[in-house]
């Protein structure tokens, strides 16, 4: 089974006041510190399409409208060690070009330095993907890398 891309390269966690978001260019991971010793009765997830919602022991931590759409089917949430809850969305839209600025429209914005980083490693996400056989886990990349970086598919081989 082979290593995914994120765990041989990393990630570039976007910071907030509850804890950290990152992306791939398939998903969004949300990670939410709580009181340790949360038990899961004491977690209220609502996971959808386009807006999220999570409440711990009455208290609401995140609640808006996501930045893109998600596949709402495909979202799940867990309670790690009674002191981290980790979520997954599963993005509708998975292109390298699809970078997110922000988890939730108008917050928890990754800023720019941040998100010159996230938009890198998706671009280099989509150079593994279409290069199998060689590993850009370690690569870095300049130049023009913006939404998802160069088209080379018109080129001939």
């Amino acid at each position: 089974m082979s290593v995914h891309f994120e765990e041989r390269s990393g990630v570039v966690p976007c910071k907030t006041p509850w804890g950290s978001w990152y992306q791939t260019m398939e998903e969004v991971f949300i990670e939410v510190n709580v009181p340790h010793g949360t038990s899961a009765k004491e977690v209220k997830c609502h996971l959808g399409s386009r807006d999220i919602e999570l409440h711990v022991k009455g208290k609401e931590i995140i609640k808006g409208k996501l930045f893109d759409t998600t596949v709402s089917d495909e979202a799940t949430w867990t309670l790690e060690d009674k002191c981290l809850i980790r979520i997954i969305l599963m993005k509708t839209n998975r292109e390298a070009g699809n970078c997110w600025s922000s988890l939730l429209e108008g917050d928890y914005c990754a800023n720019a330095w941040v998100q010159d980083q996230m938009q890198r490693k998706l671009t280099l996400e989509r150079f593994q993907r279409e290069n199998p056989g060689f590993d850009f886990s370690g690569a870095e990349i300049s130049g023009n890398f913006a939404g998802g970086g160069p088209d080379f598919s018109s080129l001939q081989k």
